[in-house]
């Protein structure tokens, strides 16, 4: 008869993507739910978590591209430029040349591509440091986000305003205003949006052989070339498809602020990098969970919200507090992993 594994066993016993997983999702629900207990208030209402969804869907976007090409040994700071090139260029289109959203949409869409074309080419082609290549990306797409407009302004095209505005009732999750109105909570559609990514890009890494070869070629790429996986293509398509996404997350961000900024979307580069190691995704290439990714994004936002709700507003302790958030989740992530490593040895 088979030893019944203890708990430590089975937790050990767990790959190294769904441990940290697991620890990122716990860490959250503790932060949440301390936050609920101590502080009350807004974080009593169901709104105000579905508002950390509505501000961050285009941060949830991002984040999983980054995972992705972290996965795979790499990283792309271009993600924040991007989202604020794709922001102007849709703001300028559809109020000074009165265009269509869909129009907006396949601007979004061909910057995204264009960059994770161009600079996967650069990366696993011509074998540039992933870091300088998306370096220069970044320095490019901002100021080509001051060309195409220098001043910012909101955009009045009535369609676009329209599709800004739309709300998605939640069911059976509204709450009761100060007059004792009962007020559903509400999702924007950009949400939707970062869901349906998460859920797709979750089951790509999950059961797919493109997935596979992300894990592989992070994990150890010679030993990946020596399986027969094609590691200059998988380098490639990790990098389009994380501009792609920077491209779909710059729409959301538009459809979500709904106006052209040379400011926006500043460092979006490094929360995303940021919520994807909170999420468990390792700089070392090789392990990583878009589930994980969502919920350091709302570990991330959800720490902002409390340092605001304290009464710390100043822009430099949320910068303390994310620092202090990321030096904690890698400590807890090297204690783990020493102590699985530790608990595999005396087996």
């Amino acid at each position: 008869m088979e030893k019944k594994k203890s708990f430590k066993e089975r937790i050990f016993g767990l790959s190294d993507t769904n441990l940290l997983l697991i620890i990122t999702i716990v860490v959250f629900f503790v932060m949440y739910i301390g936050a609920v207990v101590i502080q009350g208030g807004g974080f009593l209402k169901p709104q105000m978590f579905f508002n950390i969804l509505n501000a961050n869907a285009a941060l949830i976007i991002a984040s999983v591209g980054m995972s992705i090409v972290m996965i795979t040994g790499g990283i792309d700071i271009s993600v924040g430029g991007v989202a604020a090139l794709v922001s102007m260029s849709c703001a300028v289109y559809l109020d000074k040349q009165n265009g269509s959203v869909g129009g907006a949409v396949l601007i979004a869409l061909a910057i995204g591509l264009a960059y994770g074309v161009i600079q996967g080419f650069l990366v696993a082609y011509l074998g540039i440091q992933p870091f300088i290549v998306s370096l220069a990306g970044m320095f490019f797409a901002r100021g080509m986000t001051t060309i195409v407009n220098t001043a910012p302004f909101n955009v009045q095209n009535e369609a676009f305003v329209a599709l800004k505005e739309t709300r998605i009732n939640v069911p059976g999750m509204g709450s009761l205003n100060k007059k004792g109105v009962y007020v559903p909570a509400y999702v924007e559609i950009g949400v939707i949006i970062a869901i349906l990514v998460v859920i797709a890009f979750f089951l790509i890494l999950r059961w797919t052989k493109l997935g596979r070869s992300f894990y592989a070629v992070g994990g150890n790429a010679q030993s990946a070339l020596m399986l027969g996986i094609n590691v200059k293509r998988t380098r490639f398509l990790a990098h389009l498809i994380c501009g792609l996404l920077a491209g779909i997350g710059g729409f959301v961000y538009f459809l979500h602020v709904g106006s052209g900024s040379a400011s926006h979307a500043t460092g979006m580069e490094m929360n995303a990098i940021a919520s994807s190691i909170i999420g468990g995704t390792m700089l070392t290439g090789g392990v990583g969970n878009v589930i994980g990714t969502l919920f350091g994004v709302l570990s991330l936002a959800t720490i902002q919200n409390i340092v605001s709700s304290a009464g710390l507003d100043q822009a430099w302790w949320t910068g303390i507090t994310i620092a202090a958030m990321l030096c904690l989740f890698l400590v807890i992530q090297s204690v783990v992993m020493a102590a699985k490593k530790r608990a595999l040895k005396n087996r």
